[in-house]
């Protein structure tokens, strides 16, 4: 087909690739493991991706969802979790070893772009797409547009302060969403509260004892998903949002986490015109990042 995208979607854990039809359908998916080394041996493994799911497929351009910061003025990528990828030339590079055009999107936005498109977010015109895992990031869809921001970083939600003074952030702040809700501290503060578990178990084995009752597990939950609630209430109110999808490790939770988010939603979110917004979890699971870097070049050409 002509009007397929070429999708890739690079995180610090895995690196995706696949052939996406203007109905969002996926083929040809591939995937590998992100390389550890030097920034040459991970851009070698993102060309031999991108080849062997091209193939002969007519391909009209490339759509790229990266972890970042990424900076969409010059087309370049700095995932804080690949080593060796500091301001690398991501579509100067895709573009030469391609013949194509390339858009490029953090994945916080593509993740959001994909659920507008195919997932939880059908139809919406203001929304947002949260990631809720081993860290929080996020993007917004406004007035049915991708808004990436003047860097193409906009979205980045993990870094609401929730609690003034609260505890160290990586990103040099103080009580940001994320060093709340995030898996591992949502597990680092239940061990603190005597949540007696192995060193390495993480929000996934805290579901589990959640679910089988224990107070403190428990209690984690309701307090991350108080954080979740009231960085979707305060961007909610700056964005008039209508929609918030949330997904990611912590969100496969399910009730755990969006019970008590629902809950601690009605209280932060009390201005009138914030009282029909909603969090829905979110559709795409992994397959976000490629739907949404597809829709992203539809939304190029749209919206310039």
């Amino acid at each position: 087909m002509s009007d397929r995208i070429l999708a890739l979607d690079i995180g610090g854990t895995k690196i995706a690739a696949a052939l996406v039809d203007d109905d969002g359908t996926l083929t040809g998916r591939r995937e590998r493991p992100t390389p550890s080394g030097d920034a040459e041996t991970v851009w070698a493994a993102v060309e031999a991706l991108l080849a062997g799911v091209r193939a002969d497929a007519a391909v009209r351009a490339v759509g790229v969802s990266s972890a970042g910061p990424v900076d969409a003025s010059t087309g370049t990528v700095s995932p804080i979790n690949i080593a060796g990828w500091n301001g690398f030339p991501i579509v100067e590079r895709i573009a030469a070893a391609t013949g194509l055009p390339v858009h490029l999107g953090g994945d916080g936005l593509c993740m959001a772009l994909g659920e507008q498109w195919r997932g939880a977010g059908r139809g919406a015109r203001f929304l947002l797409g949260m990631v809720v895992s081993t860290g929080i990031g996020g993007g917004l869809v406004l007035d049915g547009a991708p808004y990436p921001g003047r860097t193409g970083n906009a979205g980045h939600v993990g870094h609401v302060v929730v609690k003034m003074g609260g505890a160290p952030c990586t990103c040099g702040g103080h009580g940001c969403a994320e060093t709340v809700a995030s898996g591992p501290n949502l597990a680092r503060w239940a061990r603190d509260h005597g949540w007696r578990a192995p060193a390495h178990a993480n929000a996934k084995e805290l579901a589990e004892a959640a679910r089988a009752g224990d107070p403190v597990a428990l209690r984690a939950f309701g307090r991350g998903a108080d954080a979740v609630a009231a960085t979707i209430a305060s961007v909610g109110a700056v964005c008039d949002l209508d929609l918030a999808v949330v997904g990611g490790g912590v969100a496969k939770a399910g009730a755990l986490l969006f019970d008590p988010l629902h809950e601690a939603l009605r209280r932060y979110a009390g201005l009138s015109f914030l009282r029909g917004l909603e969090v829905v979890p979110a559709e795409l699971g992994g397959d976000a990042g490629l739907v949404g870097a597809a829709a992203l070049v539809g939304a190029s050409t749209r919206f310039g």
